[in-house]
């Protein structure tokens, strides 16, 4: 039912926690606490390296669990840096399905003002585009996830208002902040958006300009996980990505069916491109060399 006024504490939610650095794998977990080993990010190095830490479904006052397991996190070596982000999910039972049209609205309307209060930093924009106006037509005429996906990048499949999450796991993900180990500004994150999402969920009506919608929900306006620059290393790499990814486009559909192109890093012989498969996830690796009329498949991986 939609409009229904919430009490925002009421809400479950969950947190995405990205990380750096120590022995993920021998961290004692909190019942129901998941950690998920194979989704690494990227230390200074480029190797790939910690994982993703995941709560079951929270209420407000059970969010001191956060802290227990930051203080583990940390004591086990545990860092973040640019290549680490904060995802949080918000339960959207009381309302059910009526508020996924009403919360793609509202991503039109606030979702800029949502990312500039938390500050995303410009490199992380990959990981949360835009919701669109064509998305919300397509939900409308046929409300299912894939109408709520992007393609073109597997990173770029959720927005940074992600409403696909809702017809997974009956959430809406939130995709905004940068990554973070810092109690109070998890926390700050998490208040910010179990608000919004209850002032939707009542059928207010907010201001645009961060500052303000911030003062109207009674939020935080700040305190949020700060950016942190990526080294020039990366950005070099992401912009060879960019330039290289359209013309590996139909060779990655041809290799693998329905397949888009996850990332494309120089290796001795020439690059290696992996391939992701739409709907499992499953990644395939090739390492392509480059003759003079175009690139040569060496070899799958």
């Amino acid at each position: 039912m939609w409009p229904k006024t919430v009490d925002w504490k009421s809400l479950k939610f969950g947190v995405e926690i990205e990380f750096i650095g120590g022995k993920p794998q021998e961290v004692e977990l909190l019942p129901g606490w998941i950690m998920s080993l194979d989704e690494m990010q990227i230390d200074e190095t480029g190797m790939e390296s910690g994982s993703e830490l995941k709560p079951p479904p929270l209420s407000w006052s059970e969010r001191g669990q956060i802290e227990v397991m930051l203080t583990r996190l940390r004591e086990n070596g545990a860092t973040v840096n640019w290549s680490c982000g904060l995802h949080v999910h918000v339960g959207l039972e009381p309302w059910g399905e009526d508020i996924v049209q009403p919360l793609l609205d509202a991503a039109l309307r606030y979702q800029d003002s949502i990312r500039a209060l938390v500050d995303t930093a410009d490199h992380r924009l990959i990981f949360c585009p835009p919701v669109t106006e064509e998305m919300r037509r397509r939900a409308a005429s046929e409300p299912c996830e894939n109408a709520l996906l992007r393609r073109g990048r597997p990173q770029s499949h959720r927005c940074g208002i992600n409403l696909a999450a809702w017809y997974d796991i009956g959430t809406v993900e939130i995709r905004y902040a940068n990554g973070s180990l810092d109690y109070d500004e998890i926390l700050n994150t998490v208040e910010l958006y179990l608000r919004f999402i209850a002032a939707i969920g009542a059928g207010r009506t907010l201001p645009r300009l961060p500052e303000e919608m911030a003062a109207e929900l009674d939020a935080p306006a700040g305190g949020f996980p700060k950016p942190i620059a990526p080294p020039k290393w990366f950005l070099e790499r992401m912009w060879l990505e960019e330039l290289l990814r359209p013309g590996f486009a139909s060779i990655a559909a041809d290799l693998v069916p329905d397949g888009e192109v996850h990332s494309i890093i120089p290796v001795p012989e020439g690059l290696l491109v992996s391939i992701e498969q739409t709907g499992d996830g499953t990644l395939r690796k090739f390492v392509f060399g480059p003759p003079s009329t175009g690139w040569e498949l060496l070899r799958e991986i």
